[in-house]
């Protein structure tokens, strides 16, 4: 069997710190020589696809418009078609805000006027942000979260507080889980990747150095899982991972080598 599509995720995989690794560029030209179709997807809610595809494209790798995709896409996804109509109070970044405003999604400061409690990443989260989010929430409100990273790395590979971590926060603080975390792994995360891509999932790789968002993602829909060790995975963590790697690789460069054993 050849592979026909593949998804590949962003931090950790193509680049660490806004540095794409050695060889990257020339490993995607690989791919594409071998007819593999290409979807970058990150689970960063502050950047949309098209901030990315600018990106990438800046740093050498050939991407073509949409191509690329993250939380806040999908996140913004869901509410357009779920809760148009909805007020929304939301803890998060000015990043992921401007998607939510430009994609007309009603935002207010006041969080008992809100229907939806969004909770995402920011590094300016506080006491009052948990104060907020009690504030907002009753029994009728929806608790969404765009992401659960836990952790994510900085740009000197020093372990950061992720989206998950605040979310955590504000669930143990409302007593209450999210009714929804729309990043990857979700199903959410699977329909945006698999529909943007265009391929069966039978046919593509999953790409990422992640086993509980990048490969449980693909595995839960049959894609090749490929774990890349650039990242935030070592090998001590697949034995007690959620998902058992089809392929273990150093870096992404060696991505040929799953395509010579099809």
């Amino acid at each position: 069997m050849s592979f026909s599509g593949a998804i590949v995720d962003l931090d950790g995989t193509v680049y660490h710190g806004g540095s794409v690794f050695d060889g990257v560029p020339e490993t995607i030209d690989t791919l594409r020589e071998n007819g593999v179709e290409l979807f970058f997807f990150s689970n960063n809610p502050i950047r949309d696809g098209d901030d990315y595809v600018s990106y990438l494209t800046e740093q050498g790798v050939d991407v073509n418009p949409g191509e690329a995709g993250s939380a806040g896409d999908v996140t913004v996804e869901y509410l357009t078609e779920n809760h148009s109509n909805d007020t929304l109070f939301f803890i998060g970044s000015d990043g992921l805000r401007a998607q939510l405003e430009m994609a007309g999604l009603t935002l207010t400061d006041t969080p008992e006027e809100s229907d939806v409690l969004l909770v995402s990443w920011t590094p300016e989260f506080n006491y009052d942000d948990m104060n907020d989010a009690l504030a907002a929430i009753d029994d009728e409100t929806i608790f969404l979260g765009t992401d659960p990273d836990r952790t994510f790395p900085d740009e000197n590979g020093d372990v950061m507080p992720g989206s998950g971590a605040i979310i955590d926060s504000i669930a143990v603080t409302v007593d209450r889980e999210p009714d929804a975390v729309l990043g990857k792994p979700s199903r959410w995360a699977q329909k945006y990747a698999v529909d943007r891509l265009g391929v069966p999932p039978e046919e593509c790789l999953i790409v990422g150095d992640r086993l509980d968002t990048d490969l449980l993602l693909g595995d839960q829909v049959g894609m090749t899982t490929v774990l890349v060790l650039t990242g935030v995975t070592d090998r001590d963590d697949i034995e007690y991972g959620p998902v058992t790697p089809d392929y273990i690789l150093k870096d992404l460069t060696e991505i040929e080598q799953v395509l010579t054993d099809h």
